[in-house]
């Protein structure tokens, strides 16, 4: 993945095989403290999501070069360094809390920019959805948002994106006030 600071990306990876990578809900809140401790240093948060066998995130990226952490084998690492660090843990604590082994995850995170419009035709293209650079700047990261909060709805998990405990939505709404988002940054490039 290659990151470029001042850019937005969409960051989303899936269980093996398309297997469940949460169990329970210790599972969830366990993922979302890593990706507090090794996400946040290095971006600002605009929207989340946690599926059963899949996440979602959309990052602004502050900085992609090393910076300094708490992290005792070292102290410097970067933003690419830390998305591996926070899926091989928590792999490990999947597999010893379920006596299993293997991979967890798919092989390749994907790291989409969906704001990077640099003459090129982009796209977005994640399961149903493909859009062109007939979007504005400001349409394509708004079409992303809305994606990430609506794929528990899509996936006939609730009736209401609001209902489903594992994303940003609830935030959003003011139904919770967690701490992983930036709304003040997010309402920059989208639309609350």
């Amino acid at each position: 993945m290659i990151f470029e600071k001042g850019y937005l990306y969409h960051i989303y990876n899936q269980g093996n095989n398309k297997q469940n990578i949460f169990y329970n809900r210790d599972n969830y809140l366990f993922f979302l403290k890593k990706v507090n401790t090794y996400i946040l240093p290095y971006t600002d948060v605009l929207a989340w999501c946690l599926m059963p066998n899949h996440f979602h995130l959309m990052v602004l990226v502050k900085s992609i070069h090393e910076v300094t952490s708490s992290h005792p084998v070292s102290n410097k690492r970067t933003l690419n360094n830390s998305i591996a660090i926070l899926l091989r843990s928590y792999t490990r604590a999947i597999n010893k809390q379920n006596s299993r082994s293997g991979s967890l995850f798919r092989e390749a995170t994907k790291a989409e920019c969906i704001n990077c419009f640099k003459g090129n035709k982009s796209s977005f293209i994640n399961s149903n959805i493909s859009i062109t650079n007939l979007l504005t700047e400001k349409q394509y990261p708004q079409v992303c948002f809305d994606y990430i909060h609506q794929n528990p709805v899509k996936a006939g998990l609730v009736k209401v994106s609001t209902n489903w405990e594992f994303s940003s939505a609830k935030d959003y709404a003011g139904l919770r006030n967690g701490k992983l988002i930036n709304r003040a940054i997010a309402e920059e490039f989208i639309d609350i």
